[in-house]
């Protein structure tokens, strides 16, 4: 389950990353784009790391979290699939459902 938040995360961070670089080499620079892409790689990839890291120690306040990521994430498909962006929906479905399953399946231990 840690494995799979991980994953997500890191596959927000790139995104994240991509975007910056796309906010710095446009030709007008705008500097509130910049702000909310960096904004959305530390919420979003932060709270997913959070959340791994939660799962690994075995406690419950990793679950809420990666749930609503993954049900998000599952919304956003909705929106590419209309779009008509295949390559893209497909694998965020894969890993979404499969983040999502495996969070309402695992049962942390307390300690």
């Amino acid at each position: 389950m840690a494995s799979l938040l991980i994953l997500e995360a890191v596959i927000i961070a790139g995104l994240g990353l991509w975007l910056i670089f796309l906010a710095l080499s446009a030709d007008s620079f705008e500097s509130l784009p910049l702000l909310g892409d960096l904004l959305f790689v530390a919420a979003g990839s932060g709270g997913l790391a959070a959340s791994a890291m939660g799962y690994r120690r075995g406690k419950y306040f990793g679950r809420a979290p990666a749930v609503l990521a993954n049900l998000i994430a599952l919304g956003v498909v909705s929106y590419q699939v209309q779009a008509g962006l295949w390559i893209a929906a497909i694998p965020l479905a894969l890993l979404a459902s499969a983040t999502l399953i495996a969070a309402l399946r695992a049962i942390p231990t307390s300690e």
